[in-house]
């Protein structure tokens, strides 16, 4: 069999920069319990973005690790989402509840940092937003916390829509 691709041409394609970062959160071992013994398989959670602004979470399954991060990562590339900025932060203080796990995220000063556990910081950081606080309630599930706060940044507005829904309550 031959390939258009020469080894050296395949091993120049592993270092160019990447378009998105890929970040695992975790990986859980799998059984089945079957006639013939225990299927063992993988199951993968990833967060990809680009750190302008866009980011998506996928969850990969596979009988071993490699093919299980693969289906993740292109998961998470074709359901990427675009969350709403201001400069380096977040527009407006957002808390959302998913299921058992409860995310607070709040917009802070330029030069702060991301103050923000595992699993937010993950995917805040993979979105781009460098000052933010956030504080995980309830769960310490890791992909509850993921997934909750996705949800969190999918409801975030930009400001001038806030400001003009504020001036028409008057």
């Amino acid at each position: 069999m031959n390939n258009n691709r020469s080894r050296s041409q395949t091993r120049d394609r592993r270092n160019e920069p990447k378009e998105f970062e890929e970040k695992v959160i975790q990986i859980n071992r799998v059984s089945k319990k079957t006639k013939g013994g225990n299927r063992i398989g993988f199951s993968v959670l990833v967060v990809v973005g680009d750190k302008k602004g866009r980011v998506g979470v996928g969850l990969g399954k596979a009988p071993d690790v490699a093919a299980a991060i693969m289906k993740a990562i292109t998961y998470a590339k074709k359901h990427l989402l675009r969350i709403e900025m201001y400069k380096t932060t977040i527009p407006h203080e957002v808390y959302m509840k998913r299921g058992a796990a409860k995310v607070l995220i709040k917009p802070a000063p330029e030069g702060t940092g991301v103050i923000a556990g595992g699993a937010v910081r993950a995917v805040v950081e993979a979105a781009g937003i460098r000052d933010i606080v956030s504080k995980i309630l309830g769960s310490k599930n890791q992909a509850s916390n993921v997934y909750a706060t996705l949800e969190a940044l999918k409801t975030l507005r930009p400001l001038r829509a806030q400001k003009t829904v504020m001036k028409g309550t008057n």
